[in-house]
């Protein structure tokens, strides 16, 4: 890994849309677009992610939910004249005919990666839609991308849909991207959350630099401190109607543990039981930790999963789902409640996401800041991942 990098020359960078007549970026606002958007977990870091000299400016996002681009468009675009957000199924989409823009945003759909469920993997309906992502790189050759998944992308179709993906980013566009791979563990950069993610920043291959993890602050936040004085003018805190079994059944249940946990212990009484055989999902009937960062924030599920207060017999809110997330109090979410529950446990930590774009700005601004290994490695732009000589993938 170098430790420091110089100006981009003028032969590095395209002209007329990436940088100022002297070759440099420094004072510019770089282009971003977005694809599989969801209701701006990735935006907000957007408007808020800024470094002296340097910031980003969206130019056009896409989805294929309406509730989801209505959210986008009402917070993360209110203030941003001229930049479209795109309610289409990007397999609709004609890519060639978007927008350049100097860098790709996109949390591909994550359906067939996740490790609950079927998990096909490329083979499922929505496994091959990063593809999309790789003919946008390919036809606009941006400066950089960043890409987000679940852990489950590391071991979906035996690890060969890891390995395909980063060979196609790697050699994506004129140059190729040097890719950065870490498993992010939003916890520990602050994140009232255990959430963990796969973040791939890829920088263009002639721009001769690389992405640094940037270092976690490994300060926990708890849950409780995320949900205390929701402000009264926050939107979105309608209540889950449950029914009073599932009440009766919380107030059995302790702090942090699920239901499995307090029927082993032998807190519940016989005919509050569920009493179920073979594969127990962890999350059911889960009552949150008041002193921990709280389990992962999900956008489906039937009962039991909805996500539970530590002190109150009740599901949590949406907005209070949104503070776990990190988006700010202001932030309107519009849809259904189930729907806001979807855009709200599909989206990317807004926190999260910002501090992994100021440290994208400091590596394309040439500044210094304090990183970690990743997790995953480091792969040069235009290598042939698939010969078998990266082991570690």
């Amino acid at each position: 890994m170098t430790g420091g990098f110089e100006s981009i020359g003028e032969g590095n960078v395209p002209e007329g849309r990436d940088a100022r007549p002297d070759g440099s970026l420094q004072g510019r606002r770089l282009t971003v677009a977005e694809m599989f958007c969801g209701p701006g977990g990735i935006g907000v870091a957007v408007n808020k992610a800024r470094i002296k000299g340097l910031s980003f400016q969206h130019t056009w996002a896409t989805d294929y939910d309406p509730c989801a681009c209505e959210t986008y468009r009402r917070n993360v675009l209110k203030r941003c004249p001229g930049a479209v957000c795109i309610c289409k199924d990007v397999r609709e989409l004609d890519i060639k005919g978007l927008e350049p823009a100097d860098g790709l945003l996109f949390g591909f759909p994550c359906n067939d990666f996740s490790r609950v469920g079927e998990a096909k993997g490329l083979d499922g309906k929505f496994g091959g839609l990063y593809k999309y992502g790789v003919e946008y790189i390919s036809h606009a050759n941006p400066l950089f991308f960043v890409a987000e998944n679940v852990t489950g992308l590391r071991s979906a179709n035996d690890g060969r849909a890891f390995k395909q993906i980063l060979n196609e980013l790697c050699n994506a566009g004129e140059h190729g991207y040097t890719i950065t791979t870490h498993l992010y563990r939003f916890e520990e950069y602050g994140i009232p959350q255990i959430r963990h993610r796969y973040i791939l920043v890829g920088i263009r291959g002639d721009l001769q630099r690389e992405f640094r993890v940037p270092a976690p602050s490994y300060r926990m936040k708890t849950c409780s401190e995320a949900l205390a004085d929701i402000p009264v003018y926050a939107k979105n805190q309608e209540r889950v109607n449950i029914r009073p079994i599932v009440a009766e059944r919380l107030c059995y249940i302790r702090p942090g543990m699920n239901i499995w946990q307090a029927e082993s212990m032998g807190l519940l009484p016989k005919r509050l039981q569920l009493n179920v055989k073979g594969t127990r999902m962890s999350q059911i009937y889960r009552r949150l930790d008041p002193k921990r960062p709280a389990y992962t924030v999900t956008g489906s599920g039937g009962g039991g999963t909805y996500m539970y207060h530590w002190d109150e017999p009740r599901a949590l809110t949406n907005r209070e789902k949104a503070r776990l997330q990190t988006f700010p109090d202001d932030f309107v979410f519009y849809g259904s409640v189930q729907s806001v529950r979807r855009q709200i446990g599909m989206a990317v930590p807004c926190e999260g996401a910002r501090i992994i774009l100021v440290a994208l700005l400091k590596t394309m601004a040439g500044e210094a800041y304090k990183s970690i290994s990743p997790s995953i490695g480091i792969v040069r732009a235009k290598t042939n991942l698939l010969d078998g000589s990266y082991d570690f993938l």
